[in-house]
């Protein structure tokens, strides 16, 4: 369900807009909806990245071979 919503602009910035919606065929309210969704599916993939590439550091990487004492490895 869609929901109109008031917004308020600089006169130069909204014929700007207004300009650059007809090159494109569209509506400034088009338009804006467009690059909201735009931004918003983009914050939605950063975070579910973040979160995957922060579980994988928790889980650490997996080299191998047997873990070594740390006694063995601080020989001297």
């Amino acid at each position: 369900m869609k929901q109109n919503i008031t917004l308020s602009l600089d006169r130069d910035l909204l014929a700007r807009a207004r300009v650059l919606a007809a090159r494109r065929s569209t509506s400034v309210s088009a338009l804006l909806a467009d690059e909201l969704a735009q931004l918003v599916e983009e914050a939605d993939a950063y975070e579910h990245a973040r979160r995957s590439a922060e579980a994988h550091l928790q889980r650490g990487l997996h080299l191998g071979g047997m873990r070594a004492a740390r006694e063995t490895l601080h020989e001297r």
